[in-house]
Protein backbone atom coordinates (compact mmCIF):
# COMPACT_ATOMS: atom_id res chain seq x y z
CA UNK A 1 0.00 0.00 0.00
CA UNK A 2 1.23 3.49 -0.85
CA UNK A 3 1.38 5.39 2.42
CA UNK A 4 -0.21 8.80 2.85
CA UNK A 5 3.25 10.24 3.52
CA UNK A 6 4.62 8.84 0.25
CA UNK A 7 1.66 10.08 -1.76
CA UNK A 8 2.08 13.63 -0.49
CA UNK A 9 5.88 13.57 -0.12
CA UNK A 10 6.37 16.73 -2.20
CA UNK A 11 4.14 18.68 0.21
CA UNK A 12 5.77 17.34 3.39
CA UNK A 13 8.76 18.98 5.07
CA UNK A 14 9.47 16.12 7.43
CA UNK A 15 8.09 13.41 9.73
CA UNK A 16 9.01 13.02 13.39
CA UNK A 17 7.73 10.66 16.10
CA UNK A 18 8.51 11.07 19.80
CA UNK A 19 7.01 11.18 23.27
CA UNK A 20 4.86 14.19 24.00
CA UNK A 21 3.34 14.53 27.47
CA UNK A 22 4.81 12.14 30.08
CA UNK A 23 3.48 12.11 33.65
CA UNK A 24 5.03 9.92 36.35
CA UNK A 25 4.07 9.07 39.91
CA UNK A 26 6.79 8.98 42.55
CA UNK A 27 6.14 6.86 45.63
CA UNK A 28 8.25 5.98 48.65
CA UNK A 29 8.18 2.14 48.58
CA UNK A 30 8.11 1.52 52.33
CA UNK A 31 5.17 3.80 53.11
CA UNK A 32 3.13 4.01 49.88
CA UNK A 33 0.57 1.43 51.08
CA UNK A 34 -1.31 1.11 54.37
CA UNK A 35 0.34 -2.08 55.67
CA UNK A 36 3.77 -0.73 54.78
CA UNK A 37 3.18 2.52 56.65
CA UNK A 38 1.84 0.57 59.64
CA UNK A 39 4.97 -1.60 59.65
CA UNK A 40 7.19 1.49 59.36
CA UNK A 41 5.57 3.14 62.39
CA UNK A 42 5.81 -0.02 64.48
CA UNK A 43 9.46 -0.59 63.58
CA UNK A 44 10.26 2.97 64.70
CA UNK A 45 8.37 2.67 67.97
CA UNK A 46 5.54 5.01 66.91
CA UNK A 47 1.96 4.28 67.93
CA UNK A 48 -0.49 3.81 65.04
CA UNK A 49 -2.78 6.46 66.52
CA UNK A 50 0.17 8.89 66.47
CA UNK A 51 0.35 8.73 62.68
CA UNK A 52 -0.86 12.33 62.27
CA UNK A 53 1.52 13.53 64.99
CA UNK A 54 4.40 11.83 63.16
CA UNK A 55 3.41 13.37 59.79
CA UNK A 56 3.08 17.00 60.97
CA UNK A 57 6.85 17.79 61.26
CA UNK A 58 7.38 16.39 57.75
CA UNK A 59 4.61 18.64 56.44
CA UNK A 60 6.28 21.63 58.06
CA UNK A 61 9.61 20.62 56.53
CA UNK A 62 8.11 20.69 53.02
CA UNK A 63 6.52 24.10 53.66
CA UNK A 64 9.76 25.54 55.02
CA UNK A 65 11.68 24.23 52.03
CA UNK A 66 9.19 25.81 49.58
CA UNK A 67 9.53 29.19 51.33
CA UNK A 68 13.32 28.89 51.31
CA UNK A 69 13.45 28.11 47.58
CA UNK A 70 11.07 30.98 46.79
CA UNK A 71 13.26 33.41 48.73
CA UNK A 72 16.49 32.19 47.12
CA UNK A 73 15.00 32.64 43.62
CA UNK A 74 13.21 35.94 44.31
CA UNK A 75 9.80 34.34 43.82
CA UNK A 76 6.47 34.58 45.58
CA UNK A 77 4.45 31.41 46.06
CA UNK A 78 1.20 31.95 44.14
CA UNK A 79 -1.83 30.45 45.87
CA UNK A 80 -4.55 29.13 43.52
CA UNK A 81 -8.01 29.43 45.02
CA UNK A 82 -9.98 27.84 42.16
CA UNK A 83 -7.84 25.24 40.41
CA UNK A 84 -10.45 24.33 37.80
CA UNK A 85 -10.57 27.82 36.35
CA UNK A 86 -6.84 28.50 36.52
CA UNK A 87 -4.49 27.59 33.66
CA UNK A 88 -1.03 27.07 35.12
CA UNK A 89 0.54 26.55 31.68
CA UNK A 90 -0.65 29.96 30.45
CA UNK A 91 0.73 31.66 33.57
CA UNK A 92 4.09 29.88 33.22
CA UNK A 93 4.30 30.81 29.55
CA UNK A 94 4.01 34.52 30.41
CA UNK A 95 6.63 34.21 33.13
CA UNK A 96 9.08 32.49 30.78
CA UNK A 97 8.56 35.20 28.17
CA UNK A 98 9.77 37.70 30.78
CA UNK A 99 12.55 35.70 32.50
CA UNK A 100 13.80 33.73 29.51
CA UNK A 101 14.16 29.98 29.10
CA UNK A 102 17.44 29.49 30.99
CA UNK A 103 17.61 26.56 33.46
CA UNK A 104 16.39 27.03 37.02
CA UNK A 105 13.27 27.40 39.14
CA UNK A 106 10.58 29.30 37.22
CA UNK A 107 7.64 29.57 39.61
CA UNK A 108 5.86 27.96 42.56
CA UNK A 109 2.10 27.47 42.87
CA UNK A 110 0.25 26.23 45.92
CA UNK A 111 -3.27 24.86 46.08
CA UNK A 112 -5.55 22.98 48.47
CA UNK A 113 -6.33 19.75 46.66
CA UNK A 114 -7.46 16.18 47.40
CA UNK A 115 -4.74 13.85 48.62
CA UNK A 116 -4.27 10.18 49.35
CA UNK A 117 -3.71 9.36 53.04
CA UNK A 118 -4.32 6.92 55.90
CA UNK A 119 -6.25 6.82 59.14
CA UNK A 120 -5.88 4.60 62.25
CA UNK A 121 -8.33 1.75 62.55
CA UNK A 122 -8.82 -0.78 65.34
CA UNK A 123 -10.19 -4.19 64.42
CA UNK A 124 -12.30 -5.38 67.35
CA UNK A 125 -12.40 -8.95 66.07
CA UNK A 126 -8.64 -9.40 65.88
CA UNK A 127 -7.73 -6.81 68.49
CA UNK A 128 -5.13 -5.33 66.13
CA UNK A 129 -4.65 -1.66 65.26
CA UNK A 130 -3.38 -0.61 61.86
CA UNK A 131 -3.70 2.08 59.24
CA UNK A 132 -6.31 1.99 56.49
CA UNK A 133 -6.76 4.07 53.36
CA UNK A 134 -8.31 7.50 53.63
CA UNK A 135 -8.74 10.61 51.53
CA UNK A 136 -8.69 14.26 52.43
CA UNK A 137 -7.22 17.57 51.35
CA UNK A 138 -3.84 19.13 51.88
CA UNK A 139 -1.68 21.89 50.43
CA UNK A 140 0.14 20.88 47.26
CA UNK A 141 3.12 22.74 45.81
CA UNK A 142 3.73 22.89 42.07
CA UNK A 143 7.40 23.57 41.36
CA UNK A 144 7.92 24.60 37.73
CA UNK A 145 11.55 24.50 36.61
CA UNK A 146 13.65 24.21 33.47
CA UNK A 147 16.23 21.43 33.24
CA UNK A 148 19.04 21.33 30.65
CA UNK A 149 18.13 17.70 29.81
CA UNK A 150 14.31 17.93 29.72
CA UNK A 151 13.31 21.55 29.30
CA UNK A 152 10.25 22.78 31.22
CA UNK A 153 9.04 20.35 33.90
CA UNK A 154 7.00 20.45 37.07
CA UNK A 155 6.92 18.44 40.28
CA UNK A 156 3.70 18.29 42.31
CA UNK A 157 4.45 17.81 46.00
CA UNK A 158 1.73 17.08 48.58
CA UNK A 159 2.43 18.17 52.14
CA UNK A 160 0.90 15.10 53.77
CA UNK A 161 2.12 11.51 54.05
CA UNK A 162 2.62 9.26 52.14
CA UNK A 163 3.88 12.13 49.88
CA UNK A 164 2.85 10.74 46.48
CA UNK A 165 4.71 12.92 43.95
CA UNK A 166 3.86 13.73 40.36
CA UNK A 167 6.51 14.63 37.77
CA UNK A 168 5.77 16.04 34.31
CA UNK A 169 7.99 16.57 31.29
CA UNK A 170 7.44 16.77 27.52
CA UNK A 171 9.26 14.51 25.07
CA UNK A 172 9.45 17.27 22.45
CA UNK A 173 11.32 19.48 24.91
CA UNK A 174 13.61 16.58 25.79
CA UNK A 175 14.39 16.06 22.10
CA UNK A 176 15.00 19.81 21.66
CA UNK A 177 17.52 19.69 24.51
CA UNK A 178 19.32 16.81 22.77
CA UNK A 179 19.37 18.69 19.46
CA UNK A 180 20.87 21.71 21.25
CA UNK A 181 23.59 19.50 22.69
CA UNK A 182 24.32 17.96 19.28
CA UNK A 183 24.21 21.41 17.61
CA UNK A 184 21.44 20.44 15.18
CA UNK A 185 19.28 23.40 14.19
CA UNK A 186 15.49 23.35 14.54
CA UNK A 187 12.44 25.58 14.86
CA UNK A 188 9.70 24.93 17.45
CA UNK A 189 6.23 26.30 18.12
CA UNK A 190 4.85 25.28 21.52
CA UNK A 191 5.48 21.53 21.83
CA UNK A 192 6.00 20.77 18.15
CA UNK A 193 8.78 21.03 15.60
CA UNK A 194 8.17 23.08 12.47
CA UNK A 195 11.61 22.40 11.04
CA UNK A 196 14.66 20.25 11.85
CA UNK A 197 17.90 20.47 9.90
CA UNK A 198 18.34 16.69 10.11
CA UNK A 199 15.04 14.82 10.60
CA UNK A 200 16.68 11.41 10.26
CA UNK A 201 19.19 12.06 13.03
CA UNK A 202 16.50 13.64 15.23
CA UNK A 203 14.39 10.48 14.86
CA UNK A 204 17.32 8.34 15.99
CA UNK A 205 17.64 10.45 19.14
CA UNK A 206 13.87 10.23 19.76
CA UNK A 207 13.93 6.43 19.45
CA UNK A 208 16.19 6.13 22.50
CA UNK A 209 14.90 6.30 26.06
CA UNK A 210 17.62 6.58 28.70
CA UNK A 211 15.67 5.26 31.70
CA UNK A 212 18.68 5.25 34.08
CA UNK A 213 19.46 8.88 33.32
CA UNK A 214 15.80 9.87 33.72
CA UNK A 215 15.60 8.06 37.04
CA UNK A 216 18.55 10.10 38.36
CA UNK A 217 16.95 13.35 37.19
CA UNK A 218 13.64 12.53 38.89
CA UNK A 219 15.39 11.49 42.12
CA UNK A 220 17.38 14.72 42.21
CA UNK A 221 14.22 16.80 41.71
CA UNK A 222 12.49 14.89 44.51
CA UNK A 223 15.36 15.52 46.92
CA UNK A 224 15.42 19.22 46.03
CA UNK A 225 11.70 19.97 46.18
CA UNK A 226 10.44 17.29 48.59
CA UNK A 227 13.17 17.05 51.25
CA UNK A 228 11.32 14.45 53.34
CA UNK A 229 12.40 11.70 50.90
CA UNK A 230 15.86 11.99 52.45
CA UNK A 231 14.43 10.35 55.59
CA UNK A 232 13.75 7.14 53.63
CA UNK A 233 16.87 5.34 52.31
CA UNK A 234 14.93 3.53 49.61
CA UNK A 235 14.19 6.82 47.84
CA UNK A 236 11.38 7.09 45.28
CA UNK A 237 9.97 4.55 42.86
CA UNK A 238 8.86 6.17 39.61
CA UNK A 239 5.96 4.67 37.67
CA UNK A 240 4.25 5.78 34.46
CA UNK A 241 0.91 7.48 35.02
CA UNK A 242 0.18 8.94 31.57
CA UNK A 243 2.19 8.74 28.36
CA UNK A 244 1.55 10.42 25.02
CA UNK A 245 3.38 9.57 21.82
CA UNK A 246 2.98 11.75 18.73
CA UNK A 247 3.75 11.26 15.05
CA UNK A 248 3.97 14.67 13.37
CA UNK A 249 3.69 14.99 9.61
CA UNK A 250 4.97 18.51 9.00
CA UNK A 251 3.68 20.12 5.81
CA UNK A 252 5.41 22.91 3.94
CA UNK A 253 2.35 25.16 3.79
CA UNK A 254 -0.99 25.34 5.57
CA UNK A 255 -2.69 25.46 2.18
CA UNK A 256 -1.24 22.00 1.43
CA UNK A 257 -2.64 20.36 4.56
CA UNK A 258 -6.06 22.06 4.86
CA UNK A 259 -7.96 20.30 2.00
CA UNK A 260 -6.35 16.93 2.72
CA UNK A 261 -7.13 17.08 6.43
CA UNK A 262 -10.74 18.13 5.83
CA UNK A 263 -11.38 15.09 3.65
CA UNK A 264 -9.56 12.71 6.02
CA UNK A 265 -11.61 13.81 9.02
CA UNK A 266 -14.93 13.75 7.18
CA UNK A 267 -14.34 10.21 5.96
CA UNK A 268 -12.77 8.83 9.15
CA UNK A 269 -15.70 9.94 11.32
CA UNK A 270 -17.93 7.49 9.47
CA UNK A 271 -15.51 4.74 8.49
CA UNK A 272 -13.68 3.99 11.78
CA UNK A 273 -15.46 1.13 13.55
CA UNK A 274 -14.77 -0.49 16.95
CA UNK A 275 -12.78 -3.30 15.35
CA UNK A 276 -10.62 -0.71 13.57
CA UNK A 277 -9.87 1.03 16.87
CA UNK A 278 -8.81 -2.28 18.41
CA UNK A 279 -6.55 -2.93 15.42
CA UNK A 280 -4.88 0.48 15.72
CA UNK A 281 -4.02 -0.34 19.32
CA UNK A 282 -2.77 -3.85 18.61
CA UNK A 283 -5.71 -5.60 20.25
CA UNK A 284 -8.23 -8.17 19.11
CA UNK A 285 -11.89 -7.29 19.66
CA UNK A 286 -13.86 -10.28 20.97
CA UNK A 287 -17.45 -10.83 22.02
CA UNK A 288 -16.35 -10.85 25.67
CA UNK A 289 -15.11 -7.28 25.56
CA UNK A 290 -17.00 -5.17 28.12
CA UNK A 291 -15.08 -1.88 28.01
CA UNK A 292 -16.03 1.41 26.42
CA UNK A 293 -15.13 2.34 22.85
CA UNK A 294 -16.05 5.25 20.66
CA UNK A 295 -15.24 8.10 18.31
CA UNK A 296 -15.33 11.74 19.29
CA UNK A 297 -15.12 14.73 16.97
CA UNK A 298 -14.42 18.07 18.58
CA UNK A 299 -14.03 21.59 17.25
CA UNK A 300 -11.55 23.66 19.26
CA UNK A 301 -10.07 27.13 19.02
CA UNK A 302 -6.90 25.60 17.56
CA UNK A 303 -8.82 23.51 15.02
CA UNK A 304 -10.65 20.19 14.92
CA UNK A 305 -9.75 16.86 16.51
CA UNK A 306 -10.93 13.31 15.90
CA UNK A 307 -10.36 10.89 18.77
CA UNK A 308 -10.92 7.13 18.99
CA UNK A 309 -10.86 5.54 22.45
CA UNK A 310 -10.69 2.07 23.95
CA UNK A 311 -10.64 1.73 27.74
CA UNK A 312 -7.89 4.00 29.07
CA UNK A 313 -6.20 4.44 25.70
CA UNK A 314 -7.05 6.87 22.94
CA UNK A 315 -5.63 7.67 19.54
CA UNK A 316 -6.42 10.95 17.86
CA UNK A 317 -5.71 12.95 14.72
CA UNK A 318 -5.70 16.73 14.50
CA UNK A 319 -4.16 19.63 12.61
CA UNK A 320 -1.70 21.38 14.90
CA UNK A 321 -1.13 25.03 14.02
CA UNK A 322 -2.76 24.25 10.69
CA UNK A 323 0.52 22.95 9.28
CA UNK A 324 1.15 19.69 11.18
CA UNK A 325 -0.96 16.56 10.85
CA UNK A 326 -0.50 14.94 14.25
CA UNK A 327 -1.41 11.34 15.07
CA UNK A 328 -1.15 10.96 18.82
CA UNK A 329 -1.79 8.06 21.15
CA UNK A 330 -2.50 8.70 24.85
CA UNK A 331 -2.16 5.88 27.39
CA UNK A 332 -3.45 6.27 30.94
CA UNK A 333 -2.58 2.68 31.87
CA UNK A 334 0.48 1.26 30.09
CA UNK A 335 -0.44 -2.29 31.14
CA UNK A 336 -3.06 -2.08 28.37
CA UNK A 337 -0.23 -3.10 26.03
CA UNK A 338 1.44 -6.49 26.05
CA UNK A 339 4.92 -7.48 24.90
CA UNK A 340 7.38 -10.33 25.30
CA UNK A 341 9.36 -9.86 28.49
CA UNK A 342 10.82 -11.73 31.41
CA UNK A 343 8.19 -12.80 33.95
CA UNK A 344 9.43 -13.80 37.42
CA UNK A 345 7.39 -16.29 39.43
CA UNK A 346 7.04 -16.50 43.21
CA UNK A 347 8.79 -19.87 43.31
CA UNK A 348 11.98 -18.25 42.00
CA UNK A 349 11.63 -19.39 38.37
CA UNK A 350 11.16 -17.12 35.37
CA UNK A 351 10.18 -17.33 31.73
CA UNK A 352 9.95 -15.15 28.63
CA UNK A 353 6.32 -14.69 27.65
CA UNK A 354 3.72 -12.22 26.41
CA UNK A 355 2.72 -10.11 29.40
CA UNK A 356 1.34 -6.65 30.21
CA UNK A 357 3.83 -3.78 30.10
CA UNK A 358 5.11 -2.85 33.56
CA UNK A 359 4.43 0.67 34.84
CA UNK A 360 8.10 1.26 35.65
CA UNK A 361 9.99 3.98 33.77
CA UNK A 362 12.20 1.17 32.48
CA UNK A 363 9.29 0.27 30.19
CA UNK A 364 9.79 3.46 28.16
CA UNK A 365 11.97 1.77 25.48
CA UNK A 366 9.30 -0.89 24.90
CA UNK A 367 6.57 1.74 24.79
CA UNK A 368 8.35 3.62 22.01
CA UNK A 369 7.91 0.65 19.68
CA UNK A 370 4.39 -0.25 20.83
CA UNK A 371 3.03 3.29 20.56
CA UNK A 372 4.84 4.05 17.30
CA UNK A 373 3.34 0.87 15.82
CA UNK A 374 -0.15 2.05 16.83
CA UNK A 375 0.39 5.39 15.11
CA UNK A 376 1.72 3.58 12.04
CA UNK A 377 -1.38 1.37 11.80
CA UNK A 378 -3.55 4.48 12.00
CA UNK A 379 -1.45 6.09 9.27
CA UNK A 380 -1.96 3.00 7.10
CA UNK A 381 -5.71 3.25 7.65
CA UNK A 382 -5.96 6.89 6.60
CA UNK A 383 -3.66 6.10 3.68
CA UNK A 384 -6.28 3.66 2.40
CA UNK A 385 -9.08 6.24 2.55
CA UNK A 386 -7.03 9.23 1.40
CA UNK A 387 -7.02 8.57 -2.35
CA UNK A 388 -9.49 6.00 -3.71
CA UNK A 389 -8.79 6.57 -7.42
CA UNK A 390 -6.36 3.67 -7.89
CA UNK A 391 -8.54 1.34 -5.83
CA UNK A 392 -11.58 2.18 -7.95
CA UNK A 393 -9.69 0.79 -10.95
CA UNK A 394 -8.95 -2.33 -8.93
CA UNK A 395 -12.67 -2.63 -8.15
CA UNK A 396 -13.40 -2.86 -11.85
CA UNK A 397 -10.67 -5.47 -12.22
CA UNK A 398 -11.91 -7.86 -9.52
CA UNK A 399 -15.51 -7.65 -10.72
CA UNK A 400 -14.47 -9.57 -13.86
CA UNK A 401 -14.12 -13.33 -14.18
CA UNK A 402 -10.69 -14.90 -13.94
CA UNK A 403 -9.58 -18.28 -15.32
CA UNK A 404 -7.06 -20.86 -14.19
CA UNK A 405 -6.55 -24.32 -15.70
CA UNK A 406 -9.69 -23.96 -17.81
CA UNK A 407 -11.74 -23.22 -14.71
CA UNK A 408 -13.55 -19.91 -14.40
CA UNK A 409 -13.96 -17.94 -11.16
CA UNK A 410 -16.59 -15.25 -11.23
CA UNK A 411 -15.90 -11.73 -10.03
CA UNK A 412 -17.18 -9.99 -6.92
CA UNK A 413 -20.04 -7.62 -6.26
CA UNK A 414 -18.83 -5.62 -3.26
CA UNK A 415 -22.07 -3.70 -2.86
CA UNK A 416 -24.68 -6.44 -2.48
CA UNK A 417 -25.52 -9.91 -1.25
CA UNK A 418 -23.15 -12.68 -0.16
CA UNK A 419 -20.07 -10.90 -1.51
CA UNK A 420 -20.78 -7.81 0.59
CA UNK A 421 -21.34 -9.95 3.71
CA UNK A 422 -18.08 -11.78 3.03
CA UNK A 423 -16.04 -8.60 2.62
CA UNK A 424 -17.52 -6.97 5.73
CA UNK A 425 -16.64 -10.13 7.68
CA UNK A 426 -13.01 -10.57 6.60
CA UNK A 427 -12.35 -6.83 7.04
CA UNK A 428 -12.97 -7.10 10.79
CA UNK A 429 -10.18 -5.58 12.87
CA UNK A 430 -9.13 -8.76 14.69
CA UNK A 431 -8.48 -10.55 11.38
CA UNK A 432 -6.00 -7.85 10.35
CA UNK A 433 -3.85 -8.87 13.31
CA UNK A 434 -4.22 -12.65 13.57
CA UNK A 435 -5.69 -13.70 10.22
CA UNK A 436 -8.76 -15.87 9.70
CA UNK A 437 -9.73 -19.48 8.99
CA UNK A 438 -12.70 -21.22 7.44
CA UNK A 439 -13.91 -22.06 10.96
CA UNK A 440 -13.84 -18.40 12.06
CA UNK A 441 -15.89 -17.31 9.05
CA UNK A 442 -18.50 -20.04 9.63
CA UNK A 443 -19.14 -18.71 13.12
CA UNK A 444 -19.77 -15.24 11.72
CA UNK A 445 -21.68 -16.48 8.67
CA UNK A 446 -23.66 -19.44 10.13
CA UNK A 447 -25.92 -19.65 7.08
CA UNK A 448 -22.94 -20.84 5.00
CA UNK A 449 -21.54 -24.36 5.01
CA UNK A 450 -17.85 -25.24 5.21
CA UNK A 451 -17.79 -26.06 1.49
CA UNK A 452 -19.42 -22.77 0.56
CA UNK A 453 -16.88 -20.84 2.65
CA UNK A 454 -14.06 -22.83 1.01
CA UNK A 455 -15.27 -21.86 -2.45
CA UNK A 456 -15.43 -18.20 -1.39
CA UNK A 457 -11.86 -18.36 -0.09
CA UNK A 458 -10.76 -19.97 -3.35
CA UNK A 459 -12.27 -17.08 -5.36
CA UNK A 460 -10.61 -14.54 -3.07
CA UNK A 461 -7.22 -16.19 -3.58
CA UNK A 462 -7.58 -16.37 -7.36
CA UNK A 463 -8.38 -12.65 -7.50
CA UNK A 464 -5.34 -11.87 -5.33
CA UNK A 465 -7.33 -10.51 -2.39
CA UNK A 466 -6.11 -12.93 0.27
CA UNK A 467 -3.03 -15.07 0.78
CA UNK A 468 -2.45 -18.31 2.63
CA UNK A 469 0.25 -18.48 5.30
CA UNK A 470 2.73 -21.32 4.79
CA UNK A 471 1.28 -24.77 5.39
CA UNK A 472 -1.43 -23.50 7.70
CA UNK A 473 -5.12 -22.95 7.01
CA UNK A 474 -4.88 -19.29 7.99
CA UNK A 475 -5.46 -16.44 5.57
CA UNK A 476 -4.63 -12.72 5.53
CA UNK A 477 -5.81 -9.89 3.33
CA UNK A 478 -3.23 -8.77 0.79
CA UNK A 479 -2.39 -5.09 0.37
CA UNK A 480 -4.64 -5.14 -2.70
CA UNK A 481 -7.43 -6.72 -0.69
CA UNK A 482 -7.22 -4.17 2.10
CA UNK A 483 -7.21 -1.28 -0.35
CA UNK A 484 -10.16 -2.56 -2.39
CA UNK A 485 -12.37 -3.48 0.55
CA UNK A 486 -11.67 -0.21 2.33
CA UNK A 487 -12.56 1.75 -0.78
CA UNK A 488 -15.66 -0.31 -1.55
CA UNK A 489 -17.09 0.04 1.95
CA UNK A 490 -16.26 3.74 1.94
CA UNK A 491 -18.02 4.29 -1.39
CA UNK A 492 -21.06 2.33 -0.24
CA UNK A 493 -21.42 4.06 3.13
CA UNK A 494 -20.33 7.57 2.19
CA UNK A 495 -21.75 8.00 -1.31
CA UNK A 496 -24.01 5.26 -2.67
CA UNK A 497 -26.38 4.85 0.30
CA UNK A 498 -26.73 8.63 0.97
CA UNK A 499 -27.37 9.22 -2.75
CA UNK A 500 -30.06 6.54 -2.90
CA UNK A 501 -31.71 7.94 0.22
CA UNK A 502 -31.78 11.36 -1.39
CA UNK A 503 -33.32 9.92 -4.56
CA UNK A 504 -36.01 8.07 -2.66
CA UNK A 505 -36.83 11.13 -0.55
CA UNK A 506 -37.19 13.25 -3.69
CA UNK A 507 -39.49 10.65 -5.24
Amino acid sequence: MELFTDRHASKIRGILSCFDRVVLTGTIPGICYADGMSAYLRSNGIRIFDYAKWAEPLRNEIRANALKLAKENNLEIEYIRKSRNFRKEARIKKIIEQRGDHPGLVHIFSALEPCFSYKPWHNKKTGKTSLTYDSGKCIHYYFYFILPELGLCFLRVPTWAPFRLQFYYNGHNELAATLNKKEIGYQMLDNSFLEVNDFEQAQKFADKAHADQLNKIFDEAARQYCPVVRHFPQGCYWSLMQVEYATDIIFRRQSDLAPIYKELVRTSIHSVKPENIATFLGRKLTGNYQGEMGNNFQTRIEGTRLKHSMDKVGIKMYDKHGIILRIEITVNDVSFFKHHRRVDHRNGTWEMKLAPVKKSIYSLPALIKLMKDSNRRYLEFISAIDDPTSAIKDLEKISKRTKENDRSYRGFNLFHGDDLDLFETIFRGEFNISGFRNLYLRKLMPEKSANQISRMLKRLRKHGLIKKIGRTYKYYLTALGRRIISTALKLREMFIIPSLRGTMAAG
